[in-house]
């Protein structure tokens, strides 16, 4: 997919221009979803103990909370590129935003367990929100551009650990009974989803040169259909199964840490609730920077070592974040326990963020194929992991056994190879706008500010 418009640029105050305005609605939406997906999991304690769910039960839940959206996420890539991420994220939202609104109405685990299963398929935004990205701004930016848009919506992960506890207690407060309490506070992000929707439709277009079907019209975008070959080919490339192994240790982790960590802080350092999930929503809060910090660092590799260069770092990231993981294990004192998650949490979003900065480079003309199934592979990372968390396995050892797999995982990074012609051809397309005049050498405080 070439696009001539493309941004060079990130400025945050610019809401007029169309990369900046899907830069805008991307992190927001994604924010939304990402906060109606895991509302849940600050307020399990309430739900666990009204619905009397076991330990077993709760692995379920987690594993559904996530399992579904492996399959979604591998059908909304190949729908971005066939219909465009403005009409693929308005649907995904407005449906989404249903099964948030109503699973208020369960009441037992197997009501509960299906109404999981149904959120779980809005994590699937997350793709639409690194497609629109990649599309809209330029090589020498992409990374940074990808990483910021998706650690800021990855906010919602740490925001919904905080807000949802105090949501809980204002309706408390208000006489409302504990059993209305969590029905109340889960409907409110699945709300704010279906408004999202219906602005994510009005507000954003595909791409710089316009949507999709304008694209089409002028025969400067192939066809609907072809979206099925190029989904083929992106099967056909073992860079990008290595890529889907990598971030299902990266992303993966991030889910399973926000699924677990009220829990883990409650049982095991005896927390309450408001603070179990202060500390929880901790872990989600680095996305506001730590996420972008990947993918800035991964465009100044570029600037120095190329495609090759990308790719080292996030091996680099992955190595680190095992290390810090099988850290956080083994410490029994809070203070350093929140530092040692804290520091896993810095390595597991930068390594996201150097992951998606290298996604538009393995084949443009399987974009969305290659953002999907590389997406699928954090989910799938994530529901192999929640199966160690639902047996008789203490979830210390559980996550030291993690830390050790993604440790190994960091090799993959190798396989992740560019050809000189594709180092060549993203070299090329960077000299384009340098030779255009267009700025491509920023610092982050640069990229960052106006």
């Amino acid at each position: 997919m070439n696009l001539r418009n493309k941004a060079t640029t990130i400025r945050l105050s610019d809401f007029s221009s169309a990369p900046m305005r899907a830069f805008h609605m991307t992190w927001l939406a994604f924010f939304l979803c990402f906060f109606g997906w895991f509302g849940i999991a600050p307020l399990m304690p309430v739900i666990r103990q009204e619905l009397h769910l076991t330990k077993e039960q709760i692995g379920n839940l987690t594993i559904a909370s996530v399992a579904i959206t492996v399959l979604v996420r591998l059908v909304i890539g190949w729908l971005c590129d066939r219909m465009g991420p403005r009409r693929a994220y308005t649907w995904l939202l407005i449906l989404g935003s249903i099964p948030v609104m109503a699973v208020g109405l369960s009441h037992d685990y197997q009501t509960f367990l299906v109404f999981r299963l149904a959120i779980g398929a809005i994590g699937a935004s997350f793709v639409i929100t690194q497609y629109h990205t990649s599309v809209m701004f330029a090589p020498n930016i992409v990374g940074t551009a990808n990483a910021t848009a998706a650690g800021w919506g990855n906010l919602g992960g740490g925001v919904t650990q905080m807000v949802m506890p105090l949501l809980f207690g204002a309706f408390l407060s208000l006489g409302v009974s504990s059993w209305w309490g969590w029905r109340l506070a889960l409907f409110i992000p699945g709300f704010a989803m279906l408004l999202m929707g219906i602005a994510y439709y009005f507000v954003t277009r595909d791409t710089a040169d316009g949507d999709f079907h304008e694209l089409r019209a002028r025969g400067e975008l192939p066809s609907s259909a072809a979206a099925s070959g190029a989904f083929a080919m992106a099967c056909r490339d073992k860079r990008v199964w290595a890529l889907a192994v990598i971030y299902g240790a990266c992303f993966g982790m991030e889910l399973t840490i926000d699924n677990i960590a009220a829990l883990y802080f409650t049982d095991y350092f005896h927390l309450g609730l408001a603070e179990a999930g202060f500390v929880a929503g901790s872990f989600g809060m680095m996305n506001i920077f730590a996420r972008a910090l990947g993918g800035i660092v991964s465009d100044k590799f570029h600037q120095k070592s190329g495609l090759r260069g990308r790719a080292l770092l996030l091996g680099g990231t992955i190595l680190a974040e095992g290390l810090a993981l099988m850290l956080f294990s083994q410490v029994r004192v809070l203070p350093i326990a929140i530092g040692a998650m804290m520091l896993t949490g810095l390595f597991i979003k930068m390594s996201n963020g150097a992951s998606y900065a290298l996604v538009p480079f393995v084949n443009k003309r399987a974009l969305g194929a290659v953002a999907g199934i590389v997406g699928a592979g954090g989910n799938v990372g994530a529901v192999m992991a929640s199966f160690l968390f639902k047996g008789a396995m203490p979830w210390t050892q559980a996550l030291l056994v993690l830390g050790c797999v993604i440790s190994i995982i960091s090799l993959f990074a190798f396989v992740v190879r560019f050809s000189p012609e594709e180092e060549r051809a993203a070299q090329l397309e960077i000299e384009a706008r340098r030779a255009a005049q267009l700025p491509t050498n920023l610092t982050p405080a640069e990229v960052m500010g106006d």
